[in-house]
């Protein structure tokens, strides 16, 4: 469970204050700040950002395949910012890389999904059949603990590799019985008639955490006023695109590239989130154990460095 101790309490009211009584200071003229997002519907949140975006700072998106693209882009700098989902940031951060979560992105997202009419309504009717599942992904790491839950272990299916974005037409070709995977992709199948639910796996004590918005401890140190800029804007246009149902669904089909019925069908099992709460805090814990035990990771990543709640924490105070 995450407390806080002296210093931080004091950092974090310092913190608080300059936020109440001050507004971001405007930035250098045309600064661009660089975000790297996933190229899924519970990844659209950057790009809301310039309807919020503090005086002198201009957002690039730049998308991301994969999770383990998106954490390394941070780590090197490539990106200043980036969405993707918390095992690949967890792997960073037990393998002492600088990445460290500040915000939440996304809660649910995730789907089990089955060929329709295939005979797989259960995580038991997994067993013996061609399961596509993303190593080092959020979805990876909750299919174990599913699997577990049941008595199964992963080599009780055929795991198959594939990208997010590959799973609904593999499943659509019959290259594959089933899928764990990430929205748009459930919401595919579900909209072409070729794919049935099997489960939103949400059950685990992980529950919904799926997404987290990440950047280099360089950043924190070097420039805390746009961390700060970031996170007001994050917050922002996470809370306006989860008012706004049609403009959610809007840019997701714009930026995707998918129709409206499968937006439609995905759109529900989205959250867009950014506060870090007690509750986030123990889930993440106990997600660290479950790598930690399947042996993702050698050792668990220092939680008092590797997620800093202090700037939203202070912008949950204003």
């Amino acid at each position: 469970m995450y407390s806080t101790n002296r210093r931080d309490f004091i950092r974090l009211t310092a913190i608080a204050a300059a936020l109440s009584t001050t507004s971001i200071k405007a930035f250098a003229a045309d600064r661009v700040v660089k975000i790297g997002t996933l190229k899924l519907i519970h990844g659209v949140t950057p790009y809301f950002y310039d309807k919020f975006a503090p005086d002198g700072v201009k957002f690039e998106v730049i998308p991301f395949e994969t999770p383990t693209d998106g954490k390394n882009a941070v780590v090197t700098g490539t990106v200043d910012f980036g969405i993707f989902g918390f095992a690949a940031a967890t792997l960073g951060g037990a393998n002492g890389e600088p990445v460290v979560v500040i915000a939440s992105a996304c809660n649910r997202g995730m789907a089990v999904v089955a060929k329709k009419d295939s005979g797989i309504n259960t995580i038991k009717d997994l067993k013996g059949k061609k399961v596509a599942i993303l190593p080092g992904s959020t979805q990876e790491v909750v299919i174990l603990d599913r699997l577990s839950a049941e008595g199964m272990t992963v080599k009780d299916v055929e795991s198959v590799r594939l990208s997010f974005s590959d799973m609904a037409p593999a499943l659509a070709r019959g290259d594959i019985d089933a899928y764990v995977g990430a929205e748009p992709g459930p919401g595919i199948s579900l909209a072409n008639g070729v794919g049935q639910i099997v489960e939103y796996p949400y059950t685990t004590p992980t529950g919904s955490l799926n997404m987290v918005l990440a950047t280099r401890r360089e950043l924190i140190e070097k420039d805390p006023e746009l961390i700060k800029a970031l996170l007001k804007t994050h917050r922002l246009a996470s809370e306006y695109a989860m008012k706004d149902r049609e403009a959610f669904i809007a840019i997701a089909m714009q930026k995707l590239g998918q129709q409206k019925p499968s937006i439609e069908k995905a759109a529900p099992n989205v959250e867009l989130t950014w506060n870090i709460d007690d509750q986030f805090m123990k889930q993440a814990e106990y997600y660290g154990g479950q790598m930690l035990s399947k042996k993702q990771i050698r050792q668990l990543p220092d939680y008092k460095t590797f997620i800093d709640a202090s700037f939203v924490k202070a912008l949950a105070a204003t």
